[in-house]
């Protein structure tokens, strides 16, 4: 997904939403929510009331507005009760 622009006040909660709201809908997987979704950057989990100014990390020749983040899903579990 993405690229994406992003204001760096934008927080990380903010940028869950819209991933979620973006998803392709032709994916098997897919998160329903935003608690569906951890975004990791440079090998750590980033936190909801982050906001994205403060998550950045050099990272090379890259210019330092770019932040490249990893989307994990993983689907909230229904508990069958027996």
């Amino acid at each position: 997904m993405g690229p994406f622009r992003y204001s760096p006040a934008s927080t990380i909660a903010m940028l869950k939403e819209r991933i979620v709201a973006e998803w392709p809908k032709d994916k098997k997987i897919a998160p329903k929510g935003a608690n569906d979704i951890k975004l990791i950057n440079a090998g750590k989990i980033l936190e909801n009331n982050k906001i994205v100014g403060q998550c950045r990390v050099h990272c090379g020749d890259l210019p330092e507005a770019v932040i490249t983040m990893h989307v994990v899903v993983q689907p909230s579990v229904t508990k069958v009760k027996t």
